[in-house]
């Protein structure tokens, strides 16, 4: 697909000229800023920045904080604790760092349902998402090797648990168990690996997002209408678009500030609510807390690996079937990762020829559900393992299969949408053309 026509660098001056025949990085900073996007995008469309903004902040903190934590099982902690206290704002930037993890996951996980209900994942976007699935794979990879570190009693017991999952799988478990953690058991060698790739993946996620934004450069965005900017002419293309600097960037910058707003009350008011309070107390192997829940952001998928268990029908099933080698918690461990695989796969499971839930009566009721459906999991995922927590887990978690596997490529066959409008701005001018019939008035906020 060709890109979007607009209005390319052209240098002028002789020290322009000679810079761009060979290094043309002014020219990729103008089509950038430059690049035409549709005008008709609401509020959803402001988690990128925030996402992008969170990441340098994280990338940062990170760095100031690596220069005074020592990453030894004996002095992991109290290098903890002397930054808290002795290192000048210390105790800020860690709360920065700390939180800002939980403000990524936020931004991320309404981005990712923002996608899934305007429908950016279908074609010819499907590889922007896979990118976007891969960006979270490594968040999610990245934030817990982060939990490790402090190498406090969730940190160490938290550790033991979620690398035991590898533990699980058939014949090579052990060994891959034993691989990760560089010893038998979660100590000094399992905190330098953590610790090192803490330090490293960010830095990938870095290069993921330039990745996922030069995307855009070809396929251009996606919009609540799911209509493609009309690529015919550049005149018709400016019909459908606004170039993303200044009305883009003005908006998300105040809905960065409003957000940052509400992130530093959180930091300098509450800033250890999202935590756990047995993490101020030093490892202990010795001493297992009474109930180990990981970070909040984890919760929803840690639902779903504690949900099947060996009463449940499918699983004894699946048991039978591989003669014992998927018992019930290896079949947890595929579940919690096919939770994920399923939502990636969703370019391929959504049949319907509409892109966007705007206009799609039946999917807007499902997806209603998809969504307080992860709540659920998410408040399931921190009660204990018991009555009726089990049974809200496995109900819930059988929904989220259900939807992507079932509900999403029947909807296509069974729904009759609505029908959209011919053009972008088509639906622009519906929103925001004068009551008096003029022109509409640029305005690129929903």
């Amino acid at each position: 697909m060709a890109g979007i026509p607009h209005d390319h660098y052209e240098p002028k001056s002789g020290s322009e000229k000679w810079l761009h025949s060979r290094l043309p990085i002014v020219g990729l900073i103008y089509d950038t800023l430059m690049l035409p996007t549709p005008k008709n995008l609401n509020w959803m469309w402001i988690w990128g920045i925030v996402l992008t903004f969170t990441l340098v902040l994280q990338i940062a903190t990170g760095i100031v904080l690596v220069m005074h934590y020592v990453p030894h099982v004996d002095m992991a902690f109290t290098s903890v604790e002397h930054i808290m206290r002795n290192v000048n704002g210390g105790h800020m930037i860690r709360y920065f760092h700390m939180n800002g993890a939980s403000l990524f996951f936020v931004a991320v996980y309404l981005h990712m349902f923002r996608s899934l209900y305007y429908g950016s994942y279908k074609a010819p976007r499907e590889v922007t998402w896979i990118i976007g699935m891969l960006m979270y794979l490594l968040m999610m990879g990245t934030a817990f090797m982060g939990y490790v570190l402090p190498w406090g009693q969730m940190s160490f017991h938290g550790t033991a648990v979620i690398t035991g999952l590898f533990g699980a799988i058939p014949f090579v478990g052990d060994s891959v168990q034993t691989w990760l953690l560089g010893a038998s058991a979660v100590g000094q060698p399992a905190l330098n690996r953590f610790f090192s790739l803490h330090y490293l993946l960010p830095f990938v996620l870095l290069g993921l997002t330039i990745v996922h934004i030069w995307a855009f450069h070809t396929t251009g965005n996606n919009n609540p209408t799911g209509v493609e900017v009309r690529r015919t002419s550049k005149e018709d293309a400016q019909k459908d678009t606004l170039p993303f600097w200044p009305y883009f960037v003005i908006k998300d910058l105040f809905a960065l500030a409003v957000i940052m707003a509400v992130f530093m009350a959180i930091v300098g008011f509450m800033p250890n609510y999202l935590g756990h309070p047995d993490n101020y107390i030093p490892a202990n192997a010795l001493a297992t807390p009474s109930h180990i829940v990981p970070e909040w952001y984890f919760l929803p998928f840690y639902a779903i690996l504690r949900a099947f268990t060996a009463d449940v029908w499918i699983v004894q099933i699946v048991q039978f079937l591989s003669f014992g080698i998927i018992d019930a918690k290896f079949f947890g461990v595929l579940a919690m990762f096919g939770a994920i695989v399923v939502m990636a796969l969703a370019p391929w499971l959504d049949t319907s020829s509409v892109r966007s839930g705007r206009y799609r009566p039946m999917f807007k009721w499902w997806f209603a559900l998809l969504a307080v459906d992860f709540m659920v999991l998410m408040w399931v995922g921190a009660r204990p393992a018991q009555f009726p927590y089990d049974w809200i887990s496995l109900i819930a978690s059988t929904y989220w299969f259900a939807y992507f596997l079932v509900i999403l490529p029947l909807l296509g066959v069974l729904e009759k949408p609505q029908t959209p409008p011919a053009t972008i701005e088509e639906d622009f001018n519906a929103h925001y053309a004068p009551k008096d019939g003029g022109s509409a008035v640029v305005n690129p906020a929903e």
